[in-house]
């Protein structure tokens, strides 16, 4: 694991295989197909032209409200390991969604996860996406494409007018996971096969100080939320407080003995 994590940190990206089972992963693929009928039901689209330009790209969001199984997969230990790793130990989930790339399905915009939801300059790693392949991912059946090094850029000049022409795809098999770096910039890919799914998830964590993609309070119902474990409330940022991320918080008498005794401050 040590050295997956010094990849992530040199490279902006790490492939981690066999995370979950053949079987594991092929049963998620149906939870997740049920899933979708669920939302659709409820009136969830699952095709989202801001995000698609057709639809045969299927989404499925909020996934955590629509079944155990994926609440457990957040909690991960290796994907949790591996957020930690470049995140620290305090941090949040802003999403859990799904993409199931069908034959014909088409490329959506360039970004990164960062450059859509903060300002530039993205100096350092406040998101992680960590990728879980439910079925294998190929060049041919729609693979996300990445552009190698781009977690290095830091605003939207640095993207080169031939970024299509740098892109490769990240290929995996059913069960393993990607973790990538918020930074790097990507894409999904067309998927031309005749008959073959590309189906995953994406499970996206973010710095606490981040506004979460999801409001999870509003979004989660008032009877789940009082089924979570104490960890997963404070993954979902449901706590009444948060915390704070940084600084010294020792009392200025402790801080400042002295000063605030009046030895040194030099009053009268």
């Amino acid at each position: 694991m040590e050295e997956a994590k010094a990849h992530l940190k040199a490279h902006g990206w790490v492939k981690i295989p066999s995370v979950l089972t053949k079987d594991d992963a092929a049963q998620a693929l149906d939870r997740l197909w049920k899933a979708k009928q669920t939302a659709e039901a409820s009136g969830e689209g699952t095709f989202q032209p801001i995000l698609d330009p057709d639809p045969s790209n299927v989404r499925v969001f909020y996934l955590p409200e629509l079944d155990q199984l994926f609440r457990d997969m957040l909690m991960h230990p290796t994907g949790m390991e591996l957020t930690e790793s470049v995140l620290g130990d305090r941090f949040l989930v802003s999403n859990f969604s799904a993409n199931i790339a069908r034959p014909g399905s088409k490329s959506m915009a360039l970004h990164s996860d960062q450059s859509i939801v903060l300002p530039e300059p993205w100096l350092n790693i406040w998101a992680v996406n960590v990728i879980w392949c439910l079925t294998r991912m190929t060049k041919e059946n729609g693979a996300t494409l990445y552009i190698p090094g781009s977690d290095k850029w830091t605003c939207w000049d640095d993207v080169p007018a031939n970024a299509p022409d740098l892109l490769v795809p990240f290929e995996a098999e059913a069960g393993d996971i990607v973790v990538l770096d918020g930074r790097h910039w990507h894409t999904s890919g067309c998927n031309i096969t005749k008959d073959e799914d590309r189906a995953i998830l994406f499970a996206y964590y973010s710095a606490p100080y981040m506004r979460q993609l999801v409001n999870w309070t509003a979004k989660l119902p008032q009877e789940l939320q009082e089924t979570l474990s104490p960890e997963l409330e404070e993954l979902f940022g449901l706590s009444h407080i948060s915390y704070v991320v940084y600084g010294d918080l020792r009392y200025m008498a402790d801080k400042y003995p002295k000063k605030l005794g009046g030895e040194s401050t030099g009053s009268t």
